[in-house]
């Protein structure tokens, strides 16, 4: 008898060992949540796996570019049949030629590098006074009552407003030109940092104020962090008024003693009644602006909502 039940024990299936001995037995309710684990191991490795380069290609670059060959061919079109003078609705030819004339002339990047560095200085001056603002505003409840409202109406404010006050205040300088790109930021940086302060929540604040982050500590690693998403969307807006007001201030503020840069080219093509030339500085404006959001501002934001699981797919 005992052969007999050694033999059994040693031919006994794995699965059936008992409690205590091996694999400790499931409780009963208890949940398998190896198939869960698995999951989501497949899910990380999916999330971090390569794009091949064509699939890049077809969902980037193939959508703009075909929009943009769709707005070429209307615009051909139209010139072919005549739809307006000429001399209103140059051909893309005659834009694309008076791009060849700056470009040999040699001025072509030094208008736009003008335009470019006033954009991205008046941009970070904005940043620093708008993000301090943000935290005060919505964080001090007096402050948000009296400076809110005025914020919000600053940032919905067309900046070209703002260009006769500073010329008469600052003259015919680049003293004017920041002066009305921090007047179009600052209201939609701070703004946007207030929406995602107040998005926050509070448990985050709790728990900071348990580990003894408050104050400036407690805004820099408890309220910063968990509102950037709404603090990276202001400052994607707050680009795009800081570009719009920048134009704004050199199509009227701004002299050849100042260096010309975009809004001051236009300006000069304007008066010259040269409308390849005005068509092609819209067209370098509006390039300029794309490329600084799919340059700085797009991967900026992806990464934000990826590392949040705010998004899927996002690449």
């Amino acid at each position: 008898m005992a052969s007999t039940d050694t033999g059994a024990k040693d031919t006994a299936p794995l699965g059936d060992e008992p409690a205590g001995q091996g694999a400790p037995a499931r409780q009963p309710g208890a949940r398998d949540l190896s198939g869960l684990e698995a999951g989501l191991d497949a899910l990380e490795t999916v999330s971090t796996a390569r794009v091949p380069i064509g699939q890049v290609l077809l969902k980037k670059v193939l959508p703009p570019l075909s929009a943009a060959v769709l707005v070429l061919v209307v615009w051909q079109l139209c010139s072919w049949g005549k739809v307006a003078d000429p001399t209103k609705l140059p051909s893309p030819h005659a834009v694309w030629q008076e791009l060849v004339d700056r470009w040999n002339a040699g001025d072509l990047f030094s208008i736009i590098w003008t335009s470019v560095e006033r954009g991205l200085l008046g941009f970070l001056a904005a940043l620093v006074i708008g993000t301090p603002l943000g935290l005060l505003v919505a964080r001090v409840s007096f402050v948000r009552a009296a400076i809110g409202p005025i914020l919000s109406g600053l940032q919905s404010l067309p900046s070209v407003a703002w260009v006769p006050a500073a010329v008469i205040w600052l003259g015919l300088s680049d003293s004017a030109m920041y002066a009305v790109i921090l007047l179009g930021a600052v209201p939609s940086i701070a703004n946007g940092l207030v929406a995602g302060i107040d998005q926050v929540p509070p448990l985050y604040l709790r728990a900071g104020r348990t580990i003894g982050a408050t104050g400036v500590r407690g805004a820099w690693f408890i309220l910063l962090p968990a509102s950037l998403p709404g603090y990276v969307a202001g400052l994607k807006q707050g680009w795009a008024f800081s570009w719009r007001s920048l134009m704004a201030a050199e199509l009227i503020a701004s002299s050849p003693d100042l260096g010309v840069g975009l809004g001051r080219y236009l300006e000069n093509m304007r008066e010259a009644s040269d409308m390849a030339g005005v068509f092609l500085g819209i067209l370098l404006i509006l390039v300029v602006g794309i490329a600084i959001d799919l340059i700085v501002f797009s991967p900026l934001e992806r990464w934000v909502l990826r590392s949040r699981g705010l998004t899927a797919g996002v690449r």
